[in-house]
């Protein structure tokens, strides 16, 4: 099986992909980050079958909507939630597979009315959104919240699970990454050990926390699945050309689409001068930077124009995108597979004066 914990700086999000033969599905994916998702599931050859959000979220957007619009996968909440576009609306005990494996749906409402629970087949693993935190919990004062009912819900139905079972929670404002059954039923100071119900309602009751800064605006996006009002793409999506975003976070552009935009942008091959007119060659009105001396040329370039980085192989044309990124170019990409992708895929190229 396949996992990956993906962060969020922002909201300091945890989002899990879990993939099985070319099966996958999202928990918690964010709206920002879903070029980062999809590149990550291009690049291990997996297809999204759903996106499972385990509430619906006051501290940032989900990408459900997002990734739904772009791979056809289900969007999966609590049914109670009663979001729009939600074409899977799940309850407690249900299951979702993916390859020959599946999640168990467990209802953990109290910190909202909505909260779900994913528990692994085998019982090794569990998501607990907002519902379990390390060492914490979600605020239970807002969205239906309840505290009597929160506790309940953990002592129930995550704390009930094998003390070796890893707990993955939808944030941690620490960069903790996972804790455990067994750690959070001794060291949890607000559910583990010997607090009881009363306990824990009068530690809720009285945090007197600001509500999440975002609330106004991430709740009603996400009562709408993340759809936006207007539709339009997630900040820092590329409108220049076709574009595609790999997970490293490098953006790209294929050979034949930069032969079609070629006279919109700036082409700059960041090789030495000896491999410019080398048996490769190199594209017709390409300008040469070496990228040993790209941060002293940056004069030379217009950052008005959308830019592709060129080289042998796109390695360090790759390297020269985040350089050009870190100097405040705004409209870069870089072109996939370099020359050696570009020739064999019979692009034209010239050397010195003479075409190839």
């Amino acid at each position: 099986m396949i996992f990956r914990q993906l962060f969020d700086p922002a909201s300091c999000t945890y989002t899990y992909l879990l993939g099985d033969r070319d099966e996958a599905l999202l928990i918690d994916p964010v709206f920002e980050q879903a070029p980062r998702d999809l590149a990550l599931l291009d690049e291990l050859g997996l297809k999204l079958l759903a996106t499972l959000d385990t509430h619906v979220h006051a501290d940032h957007v989900t990408g459900a909507w997002w990734l739904h619009e772009r791979c056809d996968s289900r969007i999966a909440l609590a049914s109670v939630a009663g979001a729009m576009f939600s074409d899977l609306p799940l309850s407690h005990g249900d299951r979702i597979r993916f390859g020959h494996r599946y999640l168990e749906v467990r209802a953990t409402p109290g910190h909202t009315n909505g909260c779900l629970t994913y528990v692994l087949d085998g019982q090794h693993m569990a998501f607990t959104g907002d519902s379990l935190l390390i060492r914490g919990c979600g605020r239970t004062d807002f969205q239906q919240g309840s505290p009597r009912q929160l506790f309940r819900s953990v002592h129930e139905q995550i704390l009930t699970l094998p003390d070796e079972c890893l707990l993955y929670p939808a944030h941690d404002y620490r960069g903790i990454t996972v804790t455990s059954v067994g750690e959070e039923r001794r060291f949890n100071p607000r559910l583990g050990g010997e607090a009881d119900a009363h306990d824990f309602v009068g530690y809720m009751d009285n945090l007197n926390l600001p509500h999440p800064k975002l609330m106004a605006q991430a709740v009603p996006a996400n009562l709408r699945s993340g759809k936006p009002e207007d539709a339009r793409l997630p900040a820092g999506i590329p409108a220049w050309a076709p574009l595609t975003q790999r997970f490293s976070g490098i953006w790209e552009i294929e050979p034949i689409t930069l032969q079609e935009y070629a006279g919109t942008v700036q082409i700059v091959d960041v090789r030495e001068a000896s491999e410019f007119n080398d048996s490769l060659g190199h594209i017709h009105g390409a300008k040469l930077l070496p990228l040993s001396r790209l941060t002293d040329s940056l004069t030379e370039l217009d950052r008005q124009r959308p830019l592709v980085t060129v080289c042998r192989s796109g390695v360090r044309s790759a390297q020269a995108c985040a350089l050009l990124n870190k100097a405040g170019f705004d409209q870069v990409a870089n072109l996939a597979g370099g020359m050696l992708r570009w020739r064999s895929e019979g692009m034209p190229a010239a050397c010195g004066d003479e075409n190839l």
